[in-house]
């Protein structure tokens, strides 16, 4: 059976981080410096007591409302976070409790970063083409500014906070196509959190500064960014051409190039690299920033919004993992 993206909603926590505030704790950069090289100008950061549940409910509650979805129908919950309420139980049991979905439906967490929208498609698709479930509902969410130092001013104004919520069902706005997947776990201690889990349960407290003065601590997210960089611009432009291919299209016949919003630099440098026009790639940072696993559903639901989601649409997910993943959304 064909599955389709039928709704799509996200949510925002109230706090928000301007470049303005930002420059105020690190004044050796401006605001315009920030907004032009990473084209972002303000991203939203949760309170203390906010957490991935939290930014999930609230997404799928705004979701349920804004195109009249009966809860009752939903017969399978994926939770895509990177920042999980607990070790156990599932994030995705406490958001189905909490939502009021009902028991009789599966409900799962699984653990991906900015890939994660994309394998989540691709799991409510395995799920609806199997039989298993007529309507699934996949959330994002997570609050990975809980993952940064905060003298972390590279990170700091690259990540904000988010949730967003898609309904996948046998019928939509948008059918699911066929998919490009990978996986790079050589890539692993180049982004990453070290201490937590139970690798290494107990916080290591080995905070120290580079001669730039940017922290490196195991306690905190690690990104290594130039290594980061090289795996973008070795595994996307492929991403993309398998992608085409898996689906029996040239890249003439995309109408728009979805990709994940890292941030604009390395954005426009890949759509360079890969030859996309301008007017067929879509930004969409500067008032969000870099929301993790919910930037494609983010940028999807503003292209709709702004009515120029049409024809055939490909999705391109890379980061931490490594991770990539892509395929084609095809409206009617």
């Amino acid at each position: 059976m064909q599955a389709y993206i039928k709704a799509i909603s996200y949510y925002l926590p109230e706090k928000v981080v301007t470049n303005g505030q930002l420059v105020e704790e690190f004044p050796e950069w401006t605001v315009e410096k920030v907004a032009s090289k990473i084209g972002i100008s303000q991203r939203h950061v949760v309170q203390a007591d906010e957490c991935a549940s939290d930014l999930a409910v609230k997404a799928a509650e705004k979701l349920f409302v804004e195109y009249g979805i009966d809860r009752a129908e939903i017969d399978f919950l994926l939770l895509c976070t990177q920042s999980p309420d607990y070790f156990l139980p599932a994030t995705a049991c406490v958001v189905q409790d909490r939502l009021g979905l009902p028991t009789s439906a599966g409900a799962l967490d699984f653990n991906l970063g900015c890939s994660g929208y994309v394998y989540g498609l691709s799991l409510a698709k395995g799920l609806i083409a199997s039989g298993t479930a007529q309507n699934v509902l996949l959330i994002t969410a997570e609050t990975y500014t809980r993952h940064l130092h905060p003298r972390d001013k590279g990170n700091r104004t690259i990540f904000g906070d988010a949730a967003a919520a898609t309904l996948i069902s046998t019928d939509g706005f948008a059918s699911i196509g066929d998919f490009s997947l990978g996986t790079d776990g050589r890539g692993a201690n180049n982004l990453i959190v070290k201490t937590g889990g139970m690798r290494h349960p107990e916080k290591a407290d080995d905070l120290t500064f580079d001669e730039s003065g940017n922290p490196r601590s195991s306690d905190y997210l690690f990104m290594a960014g130039t290594e980061i960089f090289n795996f973008t611009l070795e595994a996307v432009p492929p991403l993309v051409n398998n992608t085409l291919e898996k689906n029996s299209l040239k890249k003439e016949d995309i109408s728009l190039f979805v990709f994940h919003q890292a941030n604009k630099y390395i954005m426009n440098f890949l759509r360079k690299k890969i030859g996309i026009d301008e007017d067929k790639f879509f930004y969409c940072l500067q008032n969000v920033g870099n929301t993790v696993s919910s930037t494609i559903p983010i940028a999807l639901r503003e292209a709709w919004d702004q009515g120029i989601l049409a024809g055939h649409v490909l999705l391109a997910g890379f980061g931490v993992g490594y991770s990539w993943g892509g395929v084609v959304l095809t409206t009617k």
